[in-house]
């Protein structure tokens, strides 16, 4: 179903979204909505939101998936690997992907649901994305994995990584957002996947490497 993205998704938030206070707690994948128990409520890491960094508006009606993706999806931007870890410098980098990703790719909006900067920012990506995560039940489609964009969640993580490894900021930031998303979409750690698992790519490098450690480090945090 293509809808535009409701107003009070896009306004919601005009300063960041910062980390829920929370104790831990009994619950379980996706708020409850899973059989699988877990042993840790994960807290709501921050995360910019389309207006808090710049976004341009979407050139046409983004689609609501009216379902919970399975999966998430890991990406690497490529872009050069930037020592400019300011949250400054994620805010421009989500602005750049944006403009690439409608201007010269020809999309209506970037292509990932999220980006993850190599200083640890988290922002939202295609319009709709933060709204979706935070209710558990939707989600926008993206572009970032033909044939998985209506079912998958997916990050880029800036940077490129065929022979070096992410800074650690980024990838603290990367296992939190996993594990939020896992709980608040009752999607399983072992459903984490890389961009080349589905396409023919290299992204997202020696990320790629990392998956059953990002799996085992993300089930552990949830206590699974």
């Amino acid at each position: 179903m293509s809808v535009p993205v409701p107003r009070r998704a896009v306004l919601r938030g005009a300063v960041l979204l910062g980390a829920a206070a929370g104790a831990t707690a009994l619950t379980q994948f996706g708020a409850g909505r899973d059989a699988r128990a877990v042993a840790t409520r994960i807290d709501q890491p921050t995360i910019a939101n389309c207006a808090t960094w710049g976004a341009r508006p979407p050139s046409s009606a983004v689609s609501v998936v009216q379902s919970r993706p399975n999966k998430i999806i890991i990406h690497h931007t490529a872009f050069p690997n930037t020592t400019d870890y300011s949250l400054a410098q994620a805010y421009r980098n989500s602005r750049d992907i944006q403009n690439l990703h409608m201007d010269t790719n020809g999309w209506l909006d970037s292509g990932q649901h999220f980006t993850n900067s190599r200083g640890g920012y988290l922002t939202e990506g295609r319009h709709g994305s933060l709204y979706g995560l935070l209710h558990g039940e939707t989600m926008v489609q993206g572009a970032h994995c033909v044939g998985q964009n209506s079912q998958a969640i997916g990050i880029e993580n800036d940077g490129i990584y065929l022979d070096v490894q992410p800074p650690q900021a980024l990838w603290d930031s990367l296992v939190w957002f996993c594990a939020f998303t896992c709980q608040q979409y009752g999607i399983p750690p072992t459903e984490i996947y890389g961009h080349k698992d589905f396409n023919s790519t290299q992204c997202p490098g020696l990320l790629h490497d990392r998956l059953p450690e990002l799996r085992s480090t993300v089930a552990a945090r949830l206590g699974a």
